[in-house]
């Protein structure tokens, strides 16, 4: 499959119009020029083959190679792309960059083909930690597995069973814990559920060591586990590398406390903070009442953003924690967990529109999205797109919230790779008539949604381009099923890098600054090996990031490109 392109005469086109807006720059010579390359701009359909100029960390010039000539100066870095791929600087919409970070210095369970294989890997990292240490990791998945049952804890008590040891589940919404650690935590078989979380137990009622949601919550109340602001600050660091080295120049991070925010405060204050951030405040009370009355944080150089409020509705689908209007298709009786409720958010997004903040609302079932929707509208009474209220994930929904979804102006923020990630088991979860809203990112568009696009990393992989195949294919990386999972969902290649760019900047009020090549933004630019817009769909995982450039700085450049 190959993706599709613009023709030669929208080409064309685009490079004369671009090239008619350039003024004269005579004398003035650029800090830097990409030049003889294949330039994507997003904001208008096309490619241009030429040159880019930055002066001052912005776009000074973009057009054919002879126009950029008389901008080159003695102080003039110049590179020469030789036909190399330029895109806007990529933007995840949704991820989780502290935890990012930290999921980096954990065990790493992403992948595990069985339980047996997540407590080896535990096991051996043990090994390695002085005595009773925590043991930490994440990513496994039952789904993966050949029994697709939840774990219980005896067979991980058993190998490690003087660590304590906490491994949460890919999604971030369920974890895993051995007998040491329940015993650390004070839990024990009466342990009563909180509202909005469960602790699973046998036939007999004893724990397994499974914790959804709210659980993990409730059960480290009595963990102190404070991480020093050196810790945090490292996670960030640590994260930012990793995103810059798969072209990715802006994140968010949904769901920050305090001690997040100074340490990325504190690397930006230093210079130190290598790509932007937008910030979404978790939803903790004193959290908001603090910044609700000081207002947001809006810095002028667009490198470090706090205007965002991250809430939850619900659960996560591969736990069946997801809330559903209906029962849970492989669990009767089941309708997931609702974290909050409609009243709450209501509460929360009349406070956040007074103080100026935006409001991002976690939720994956369709009762999920459904009270949300309803929290929103009782505010909103109408449409109010310049709000940028976003919807994240928004996996299962009605055919008619989508449309209302729409109607409000509420962004879609979603995940390509959760499609494909979750498409094994996912009709067994809600059935086939669910389906038709699942996932469905072409009707968010057909009922003139935006939709902006990101991996959810660490829960995902945080390389973009795993983003942009899933999206224009709907396979997975084996390129099954063949012709792809609800293909008439699929993106086109244009929607999908705007989904990445352009309209993931605006999903954050940046799309003035930052998500298209034009005269005056700033030089965010994601350079690829090869033509990422027109090779086959199944290289497109493969294709390596040459350059990363940040304000027109090269943040990242690969190690033997050219």
């Amino acid at each position: 499959m190959t993706m599709p392109v613009a023709p030669m005469t929208a080409r064309l086109t685009l490079a004369v119009l671009l090239t008619a807006a350039v003024p004269s720059f005579a004398g003035d010579a650029a800090d830097l020029v990409l030049r003889n390359g294949r330039f994507y701009p997003v904001a208008k359909p096309g490619v241009v083959e030429g040159s880019l100029a930055v002066r001052d960390g912005r776009i000074a010039f973009l057009g054919p190679d002879a126009g950029v000539a008389e901008l080159v100066g003695a102080e003039t870095e110049v590179v020469e792309l030789a036909g190399r791929t330029v895109t806007p600087g990529l933007i995840d919409a949704h991820s989780h960059l502290v935890g990012l970070g930290r999921a980096l210095s954990q065990v790493d369970l992403v992948g595990t083909a069985s339980y047996a294989e997540v407590i080896e890997r535990v096991r051996t990292r043990a090994a390695a930690q002085p005595p009773g240490s925590w043991v930490n990791g994440r990513g496994w998945d039952q789904n993966d597995w050949q029994v697709q049952e939840f774990p219980t804890h005896q067979a991980l008590s058993a190998a490690v069973p003087d660590h304590p040891v906490w491994m949460r589940r890919v999604d971030g919404h369920a974890a895993l814990l051995n007998e040491r650690a329940m015993w650390v935590l004070g839990l024990d078989d009466s342990v009563a559920d909180p509202p909005g979380g469960r602790f699973l137990r046998d036939a007999e009622g004893r724990l397994t060591g499974v914790l959804i949601d709210d659980a993990m919550t409730v059960a480290r109340v009595g963990l102190s586990s404070e991480s020093t602001a050196e810790e945090i600050e490292g996670w960030i660091l640590a994260g930012a590398r990793h995103c810059l080295e798969r072209g990715l120049t802006t994140v968010t991070d949904m769901g920050v406390d305090q001690a997040d925010i100074d340490a990325s405060a504190g690397l930006r204050a230093a210079g130190r903070l290598p790509l932007r951030a937008a910030l979404f405040l978790t939803d903790e009370a004193e959290l908001l009442d603090a910044w609700f009355e000081r207002g947001p944080e809006i810095d002028p150089e667009a490198r470090l953003l706090v205007r965002g409020v991250k809430l939850y509705s619900d659960g996560a689908l591969g736990s069946r924690g997801a809330a559903l209007i209906e029962e849970y298709s492989d669990e009767p009786q089941n309708l997931g967990l609702l974290r909050t409720s409609s009243d709450h958010i209501h509460d929360v997004c009349g406070r956040a529109l007074a103080s100026g903040f935006q409001v991002g609302i976690h939720a994956i079932g369709d009762r999920g999205n459904l009270i949300s929707l309803d929290g929103i509208e009782r505010w909103f009474g109408g449409p109010r797109p310049a709000a940028r209220f976003r919807i994240e994930h928004a996996q299962v929904m009605r055919l008619g919230d989508i449309r209302r979804m729409a109607d409000l102006g509420v962004i879609a923020s979603m995940q390509p790779t959760h499609a494909t990630s979750d498409m094994p088991w996912a009709e067994d979860r809600v059935g086939a008539a669910r389906l038709r809203g699942a996932y469905a990112w072409r009707r968010v568009l057909d009922a003139g949604g935006e939709l902006a696009l990101g991996s959810d990393f660490p829960v995902e992989l945080a390389d973009p381009t795993h983003g942009l195949y899933a999206a224009v294919t709907r396979q997975d990386q084996a390129g099954h099923p063949e012709g792809g999972w609800l293909p008439g969902q699929r993106l086109d290649s244009a929607e999908a890098l705007r989904g990445f760019t352009l309209d993931a900047a605006r999903s954050i009020f940046l799309e003035e600054e930052v998500g298209s090549l034009e005269l005056g933004k700033r030089a965010d630019l994601t350079v690829f090996a090869r033509d990422v817009m027109t090779m086959p769909a199944a290289e497109i995982p493969a294709v390596e990031i040459d350059m990363t450039l940040v304000d027109g700085e090269i943040a990242y450049r690969r190690e033997g490109a050219p």
